[in-house]
């Protein structure tokens, strides 16, 4: 029965669990934005997406880097990793004071044009901190070999979301504070749900804590946080790579601009979850090859076979979700160009920088499980650098015209993208792995960028990314190496 109960994190496996819930989810969130955008005016729907974005930016710091320690150490001794749960959430609970007095007395939803009650904005803050505490459960979960677990933590999540929003939509109500507290309420459940199981599936502790079974760096507390802190710096940071442009299409055109340009994000940001997933099931593994250069090689080389069977998957299903149900799903005005360009336009710009993010996971995710944490940091700091500087030269200070402006945002987003793929390919020291396989990245980039160029322009030049599908049937063979 002992035996039974012992998992361990498989890439293969894990990532299919979490892409597949994670692509639930987003379904179950495009259906709550559907009746968001519905019920409520276009500037209060910004009201509420800009802060619950601006504080999830805010306070994502307060996670410390403790759950991805959780991730990277716990598979050394899984009966260790609720007590490890609750030794993030004691430091997590001390540093949130200074940043919830930094919030109340700044003002930061000022900045950005959001005048909104401030019920709402206290909601949107409490969605952010829940989030926050809900890392440190879902990374035992994966550690412990229960990435399935995990993935209906997800699920269950968006769907009590979208059922709240659903009974306030059917009860008339219009109030962006209401939905912001639904919001808040589907948060604290999947948090709930997946601090029970990690408590429920660990190993039985027997005897003392030996915190110095993870590795050194658990032994005390001082270790602990030095250890952490270059993922504390990284997760204070990346937020912005993924909002920045958003935030200045706002601070320079509007609460109403920066809601179109949340529109044309949903489809991206949704498809954002595959590279994320790949990396959360990837992590634990990489991690426990960490001093095996040759199970970490097979591990990388197959994440990068999944990356390109994943990616033409992506390119099209993306554009065809957005093209054909946004229209039947959103106002018109966020689609035919009453508020500056079509989301669906600005969407499709967006997705040559989804291909470039899904193809840099192995190597950033390889760096993050690294011996040196702090080239992880200092990865993700050139790529916020590159991403606020080409932010600033085609947004704040580029064209005026509403659909420019839009437009601009869209390719520096993915210009940063671009950024972030060739850093990780020389920061993980894997640049000769990527010079091996030269002619399959020649294919995949140049294929990814053709289908975007073709449809933008409307012309059928995406016809000659169709090869990119070739990549599938080693795609699907890594999944079933690794899904052991």
């Amino acid at each position: 029965m002992a035996e039974a109960k012992i998992r361990t994190p498989s890439s293969g496996r894990d990532a299919a669990w979490l892409v597949g819930a994670d692509l639930l989810a987003v379904a179950f969130a495009f259906v709550g934005q559907i009746l968001l955008a519905h019920a409520l005016l276009a500037e209060h729907y910004g009201w509420m997406v800009l802060a619950i974005d601006l504080y999830a930016s805010l306070f994502l710091i307060i996670d410390l880097g403790l759950p991805t320690l959780i991730a990277r150490d716990g598979t050394r001794a899984p009966e260790l990793v609720p007590l490890a749960v609750w030794r993030s959430y004691r430091w997590q609970a001390l540093v949130a004071v200074p940043f919830l007095l930094l919030a109340l007395l700044a003002r930061p939803e000022q900045w950005l044009n959001v005048h909104a009650p401030a019920v709402l904005l206290v909601l949107a803050g409490l969605v952010a901190l829940v989030h926050v505490a809900s890392y440190a459960p879902r990374s035992a979960l994966r550690v412990l070999g229960e990435a399935r677990l995990e993935a209906i933590t997800k699920v269950v999540e968006r769907g009590t979301t979208v059922l709240l929003y659903g009974v306030l939509t059917w009860q008339g109500s219009s109030s962006a504070t209401a939905f912001t507290g639904a919001f808040l309420v589907g948060a604290t459940t999947g948090w709930a749900l997946a601090l029970f199981w990690a408590m429920r599936v660990a190993p039985p502790l027997q005897g003392a804590a030996e915190w110095s079974r993870l590795g050194n760096v658990w032994s005390t507390n001082g270790q602990l946080l030095a250890a952490a802190l270059p993922f504390a710096i990284t997760l204070g940071v990346l937020p912005y790579v993924i909002r920045i442009e958003k935030f200045m299409v706002a601070a320079s055109g509007g609460a109403t601009l920066g809601a179109v340009f949340h529109v044309a994000q949903l489809a991206w940001l949704a498809g954002l979850v595959v590279p994320a997933a790949i990396r959360s099931a990837l992590l634990p593994v990489l991690g426990r090859a960490r001093n095996n250069p040759s199970e970490h090689r097979n591990e990388l080389y197959r994440a990068t076979d999944m990356c390109f069977g994943l990616l033409p998957y992506g390119l099209f299903g993306g554009y065809i979700i957005m093209s054909v149900f946004a229209p039947l799903a959103f106002p018109s005005a966020y689609l035919d160009g009453t508020h500056g360009a079509s989301a669906v336009d600005v969407f499709v710009i967006l997705l040559a920088g989804w291909a470039f993010t899904l193809l840099a996971t192995p190597t950033y995710t390889s760096l993050m499980a690294g011996h040196h944490p702090w080239r992880f940091t200092a990865f993700i700091v050139l790529v916020l650098v590159a991403a606020s500087l080409l932010g600033y030269g085609l947004v704040l200070e580029g064209p005026e015209e509403p659909a420019r402006k839009l437009h601009s945002a869209a390719v520096a987003s993915s210009l940063s993208a671009g950024v972030l793929l060739v850093l990780s390919w020389w920061m993980s020291g894997e640049f000769d792995a990527v010079q091996q396989r030269k002619i399959e990245w020649f294919a995949v980039l140049l294929g990814s960028l053709v289908v975007v160029v073709g449809l933008f322009s409307g012309t059928l030049l995406w016809v000659l990314g169709l090869p990119l599908f070739w990549f599938t049937k080693q795609g699907w063979r890594a999944i079933r190496a690794t899904s052991d």
